[in-house]
């Protein structure tokens, strides 16, 4: 194993680590502000290996599993412990219980907002050339990664539509093209093929639009309406798969060794992203983040015994019909839930092992 690989699975290990970490605050969090005793906040996972100190009530303890993190309230599963979670007013459980997911949409939220402060906004109204096939017709002309097109046949490039119909339309025929490379305005020639390979255009390239500066004031409405459409995605998925709106194909569950894969290829894209002339800003990791993220945060909301949204499930008897369902039950079907996600994730895990994702 080189020295990469061990830095890559390293960072892979504190991102994975720290957003566990934020889940398991924001549960704290909540239950400070309720006045819920949280007897241990762990970092890692037992066994313990150090208390580190006791804060309001709180051990903080250092554990021997060097993964994310735990919280532990007071009587978070006995209703006969007073002034625990599992006795308090339903309101208040729900509020905790929301707090580790809730955590996971904000962190999710913060990072778009830091990556489009840095990456700006999308300009739909210019052209920039994402990617050059090698020896394709735009690569033997000089076309280069980041030359923004400004005409085409003297037609002003004002959308990616307005390339695709004249390249389209003038397949076999030569062009002339303009782009502006870095302030300076090239005249190129290229003919675009009647007949291209297989995966690629007449002319062999990537399209995508340039970005411009923004302000923090507009970062955050894009952020937060990035960090809604994500949430809805992820929620909508499995809908989505039965109606066979997406391919199965494409919507694999994948577990730590998958999840590695894929920081790994965004790790590599930033690297290579860093090394073009046109100096690109590396965001593939901050992006793979706040998805990770916010798939954390909507998947723990998912009514399934063990999770948060397992738990929530459970105390919405009581909010509408004032009938709790007795603790003995409730604590029976959650250790079914995680013995049946351990299993789960022991299936998925092995699945990445014997058959490992295929990326783009």
């Amino acid at each position: 194993m080189t020295g990469n690989l061990l830095f890559t699975i390293l960072q892979f290990v504190i991102v994975l680590g720290l957003l566990i970490f934020a889940h398991e605050f924001g549960h704290y969090i909540m239950a400070r502000i309720f006045k819920i005793q949280v007897e241990e906040f762990g970092f890692g996972f037992p066994p313990r290996a150090k208390k580190l100190f006791t804060f309001q009530g709180t051990d903080f303890t250092l554990n021997w599993i060097p993964f994310g993190a735990f919280v532990r309230p007071k009587g978070e599963n006995d209703p006969d412990t007073p002034g625990g979670l599992a006795s308090a007013n339903p309101w208040v459980r729900l509020a905790v219980l929301f707090g580790g997911p809730v955590m996971n949409l904000l962190v999710g939220f913060i990072i778009f907002v830091l990556l489009f402060i840095r990456i700006g906004s999308p300009d739909i109204s210019r052209v920039q050339i994402q990617d050059v096939v090698a020896n394709s017709p735009a690569y033997l002309s000089g076309i280069q990664v980041g030359d923004i097109v400004v005409e085409i046949n003297g037609q002003k490039i004002t959308s990616m539509d307005t390339i695709h119909q004249i390249v389209q339309s003038e397949k076999g025929k030569e062009i002339s093209l303009i782009v502006d490379r870095n302030g300076t305005l090239v005249t190129l020639s290229t003919t675009p093929r009647a007949t291209p390979p297989e995966g690629q255009g007449p002319l062999g390239i990537v399209m995508g639009n340039p970005t411009k500066p923004i302000t923090i004031l507009q970062a955050v409405p894009m952020a937060g309406l990035t960090t809604l459409d994500l949430s809805y995605q992820t929620m909508t998925m499995p809908v989505r798969l039965l109606r066979g709106d997406v391919p199965a194909d494409q919507a694999r569950v994948v577990g730590p060794i998958g999840i590695f894969s894929i920081y790994q290829a965004a790790n590599e894209r930033d690297q290579e992203v860093q090394s073009l002339p046109s100096a690109q800003p590396a965001t593939s990791v901050m992006t793979f983040v706040a998805y990770i993220s916010i798939a954390l945060g909507i998947t723990n909301l998912l009514p399934i015994p063990a999770l948060d949204g397992g738990r929530i499930l459970f105390t919405l008897p009581e909010l509408f019909l004032k009938r709790r369902v007795p603790a003995k039950y409730e604590n029976f079907l959650h250790m079914i839930g995680f013995t049946a996600l351990l299993l789960f994730m022991a299936f998925v895990t092995l699945q990445d092992l014997l058959n490992p994702i295929k990326l783009p």
